[in-house]
């Protein structure tokens, strides 16, 4: 299938709602950190998949061989069953964090999920009064209702109110604001510890202390939506772990934990793990037994090939390496990183540009805005792969620079 004909069917009959951010490439197969289109051109995949997804690069052997193990053996049963991959994969993610875990099939469920179980707990706990949940401003945590009314986004919200009641928005980062927006309405507070959609902007940490202290203080939970963050994409398991004394309640996970195969995960401590109970939640698919058989295939090849390691190692060479271009061109202005998450701030409206032009080079970037870059790599780039996306970035922007 070519491009033409891809557009062709998309316009027949998909609903229109991806045009704007579709690349303009059909691709066919993918290896690592590598991609090629049916026209078998290869691409340099900074993207991991689109949106921080295949941190374990495309098609990991031992991946797709316990996807291709379990789908003949048993794909899927309801959670009317137990079966294997499911429970070994809680053990797992519990002995990663603490708690338990509930399975479903995305970030947004996980974060609807995190909601529920923080207004249970707060009717639990006091009464139906204590609903709120506080989410910082330029948040993204999710498409469902339940996860746009707390995204701290208007711009996602315009055509679908009313959403959902109870949320408030602060400013990210601002303690005193954070203060005076907890209070004993308070159920839950929500924050991703670095911004992910909008810039890979990290929480301080006297942000998420206060936060820590004001749900001590409140009984309220402390929720890290480390849909994006999460499973080692800035070099540890979760990003929380960069901080210290201010570990969560409840962690939700989605995108890198399957590989490419749809699943999410909330996982819960105690007391706040206790006020779920049977019939207060659930999901058909959630921890099927073909994605959990994923899930715990990456991290096995985690663990085996040492990712957090490199994510750090070939994270630091990117950021490196995009400090020696900022050197050299007026259109790089802050660069933030944290492992393999990286916003470049440019100095002029460009984004659109430099994108268009990595892709006709062979190199997937996405934007944010007009003037910012974010490279998600899968956590297996090697460091000559790093090199080489480097250079492309680096010869398209002094291009750019000198127009």
């Amino acid at each position: 299938m070519n491009l033409d004909e891809a557009k062709a069917l998309e316009r027949s009959y998909l609903l229109d709602l991806y045009v704007p951010i579709r690349m303009p490439m059909v691709m066919a197969r993918g290896e690592g950190a590598r991609l090629w289109d049916t026209e078998g051109k290869e691409y340099l995949d900074f993207i991991s998949g689109g949106r921080a997804v295949t941190g374990v690069g495309h098609c990991h052997p031992k991946v797709a061989e316990a996807v291709r193990e379990q789908a003949a053996r048993l794909i899927h049963l309801s959670n009317d069953f137990y079966t294997e991959p499911q429970l070994h994969l809680a053990q797992r993610l519990s002995n990663l964090f603490g708690g338990r875990c509930f399975f479903c099939n995305s970030g947004a469920e996980a974060v609807e999920a995190a909601i529920k179980l923080a207004r249970k707990h707060g009717y639990k706990s006091v009464g139906p009064e204590k609903h709120e949940i506080v989410t910082a401003e330029n948040s993204f945590h999710g498409r469902t209702m339940g996860a746009l009314a707390a995204t701290g986004q208007p711009k996602y919200h315009q055509g679908f109110k009313p959403l959902p009641e109870g949320f408030v928005h602060v400013l990210f980062n601002d303690v005193a604001a954070l203060r005076k927006a907890v209070s004993e309405k308070t159920c839950g507070v929500m924050l991703e510890p670095i911004l992910g959609e909008s810039g890979v902007y990290p929480a301080t940490q006297e942000y998420l202390e206060a936060a820590r202290e004001l749900c001590n203080s409140h009984g309220a939970v402390l929720i890290y939506d480390e849909v994006q963050t999460g499973v080692g994409r800035t070099g540890k398991w979760f990003a929380y772990q960069h901080y210290a004394d201010v570990d969560p309640d409840v962690l939700t996970l989605a995108k890198g934990l399957g590989g490419g195969v749809p699943i999410g995960a909330m996982l819960a401590r105690e007391p706040e793990a206790a006020s779920f109970t049977p019939g207060d939640h659930a999901s058909t698919f959630g921890g099927g037994a073909l994605p959990a058989a994923a899930a715990l295939a990456v991290l096995d090849v985690m663990e085996q090939e040492e990712l957090l390691e490199n994510a750090v190692r070939v994270g630091g060479r990117l950021a490196e390496g995009l400090r020696e271009l900022q050197a050299k061109t007026p259109l790089i202005g802050e660069i933030r990183a944290r492992g393999l998450m990286i916003a470049v701030d440019l100095t002029r409206s460009v984004a659109g540009e430099v994108k268009a032009e990595c892709i006709s080079r062979g190199l997937l970037i996405i934007t944010v805005g007009d003037s910012m870059l974010r490279l998600l790599p899968p956590l297996v780039l090697s460091e000559e792969q790093a090199d080489r996306g480097l250079a492309v970035l680096g010869d398209v922007l002094a291009e750019l620079s000198r127009e």
